[in-house]
């Protein structure tokens, strides 16, 4: 994995003093809060319903133990207790003084991490996938493309006053486990004729007006990604619209300006970007590519992970849920799922973090990663170690063996923490995934992704959900539309609303309506929740949601 050099070394705290200097002008007075607030969007500093938040980036998900040792250390002596890991596979701390959150920036900085960039009208956090490097059906590790692009956007003179917020995402894999169709640029890594290059998307993503990402060329040569793609940004940069916030993302600009068009515009731009890097953009790559060289994978029986699959059906359970191929023989990629049922999804405590990090370090080969799907990923495991970590796992509630079911929910903070929602998330995903492990279900339905959020700015993806839940302020109460047949992965689609939404109290019975409906129409157990919706469309679930005179009379009250 990467390691700061230098250079990286000494730009973090540089931009951490002038930090420092901003904070105590803002305690002392002599900032205002609107003075103060670009200066600390630039440092991945919100200011919340209840208190300032920090987003620490963690670049496309990789941490090694001692980061995540690290993130514990913030959570315990700066924080309450724990962390948040989010959708864009960063981790906020929801309540630090603002005094203390340049202590925080140093401390993170010892281990090779910032927070700079993770908010603000600029290029964000790059994310991957979060198998990158360990999957069995990957052409290549997209995590050396993310670092080039990380490198290449932090503190671009021309980008740091974008139209808005800039979203990029990098999969090596067909099997699109990034979600790049839902992003500002997508890049997959792709081979032709031997060579590698990148198919490379744009104007994705959700919020008020979701859209999926468009091709914008097929293949673009190693050589040529970095100008190609400053190409995309330089030419939004001077379209995209800055006369309305609610459009001026990229994804408005290519709706406006259609594919075509900006597939020319990118490609005379191109020929200029690409004559000023000469050649160094490779250079660095190469270096970087150099650090992410897979681990020393060793050879070992499995017979250890075999006698405990045999033996223990909780083992059993969990092997079944989170484990996932890997592409060296007799290991595994194991998933640790932070959505215990009734808990608040995505959180760790700052024990857990440094359990999950102490895994890392005795059998891991030193690496996590955190997904979008806001869980802990061990990337490299031996399968003779998976009995020994799944004890310890389950000794500190870290055992929950739900990874793709119902309770494996996505949900933004909601109401509970957030100023731009409109209502709550985290109580709506906590008394789903409760009903469901009450009911004992979860293993019978299968795969079924359910994604939250509380306001149309839709930091859960519900739009990409298999079911959608959004939660919106009708004359001052919580009303929660429902949407069916969204899709984050190679297939991406944006989700059908059902109809009229339901106050909080009714949004668990829709929800084991739906379910219902879907476990009735299913061709056999092996059709999942999103085949069967693709196969009847949205008829059985409106009439189980609504009842058929219902459902007319509730559409027309609406």
């Amino acid at each position: 994995m990467y390691s700061y050099t230098d250079f990286d070394a000494q730009f973090v705290a540089d931009r951490n003093r002038q930090f420092r200097a901003q904070v105590e002008r803002r305690i002392s007075g002599s900032l205002t809060e609107d003075e103060f607030k670009p200066l600390r969007l630039m440092n991945g500093l919100y200011l919340q319903l209840h208190a300032y938040m920090l987003r620490v980036a963690v670049p496309y998900g990789t941490l090694s133990s001692a980061q995540m040792d690290q993130l514990a250390l913030l959570a315990e002596k700066w924080d309450k207790g724990y962390g948040h890991f989010t959708t864009r596979q960063n981790i906020q701390y929801n309540w630090p003084e603002l005094r203390d959150v340049p202590d925080m920036l140093d401390a993170l900085a010892e281990v090779g991490m910032h927070a700079i960039q993770t908010s603000g009208n600029t290029i964000r956090n790059v994310t991957a996938d979060h198998f990158a490097g360990a999957a069995a059906d990957e052409v290549a590790d997209p995590r050396p493309v993310a670092e080039l692009l990380r490198q290449w956007s932090t503190d671009h003179p021309e980008f740091q006053f974008l139209p808005r917020k800039f979203k990029i995402a990098v999969t090596g894999s067909e099997n699109d486990r990034a979600v790049i169709k839902a992003h500002d640029i997508g890049i997959q890594v792709v081979e032709k004729n031997g060579r590698t290059g990148y198919r490379v998307l744009v104007g994705g993503g959700l919020g008020r007006t979701p859209m999926i990402g468009k091709e914008l060329a097929p293949f673009v040569p190693q050589e040529d990604l970095l100008p190609y793609v400053e190409a995309v940004v330089s030419v939004w940069n001077l379209l995209g619209r800055r006369d309305n916030k609610y459009k001026s993302r990229i994804k408005i600009t290519v709706h406006e300006h259609g594919i075509d068009e900006i597939r020319s515009l990118v490609a005379d731009r191109f020929l200029e970007t690409k004559q000023a890097f000469n050649g160094a953009d490779l250079a660095l790559f190469d270096e970087i590519k150099a650090q992410f060289a897979p681990p020393a994978f060793r050879n070992a029986p499995e017979d250890a992970f075999d006698a405990a699959y045999e033996a223990d059906p909780n083992f059993r359970a969990w092997a079944d849920t989170n484990l996932t191929a890997h592409r060296a023989p007799g290991y595994a990629i194991a998933q640790i799922s932070l959505k215990a049922h009734g808990e608040t999804p995505g959180d760790a405590t700052a024990d857990q973090m440094r359990v999950m990090a102490d895994i890392a370090r005795r059998f891991g080969h030193d690496e996590l990663r955190i997904s979008h799907e806001q869980n802990v990923v061990l990337p490299h495991v031996h399968k003779s170690d998976l009995p020994e970590i799944h004890a310890i796992l389950k000794a500190n509630g870290l055992a929950t063996a739900n990874i793709g079911l119902i309770s494996d929910i996505i949900a933004c903070p909601g109401m509970d923490y957030c100023a731009l929602a409109t209502a709550r998330s985290i109580p709506i995903a906590q008394e789903i995934a409760t009903r469901f492990e009450e009911l004992k279900t979860e293993n019978e339905i299968g795969e079924l992704k359910i994604k939250i959020s509380g306001c149309i700015n839709a930091c859960g993806h519900h739009h990409v959900g298999h079911i959608g839940i959004l939660g919106l302020d009708r004359a001052g109460v919580e009303n929660y539309q429902i949407t069916l047949g969204g899709d984050g992965s190679e297939d991406a689609a944006i989700g059908t609303r059902t109809g009229p939404g339901f106050p909080a109290e009714e949004v668990v019975p829709a929800i084991e309506r739906i379910v219902e409906a879907y476990m009735t129409n299913r061709e056999g157990p092996d059709e999942t929740f999103l085949q069967t919706y693709k196969r009847l469309g949205m008829a059985p679930f409106k009439t189980a949601l609504y009842g058929e005179q219902a459902e007319g009379k509730r559409a027309r009250a609406a």
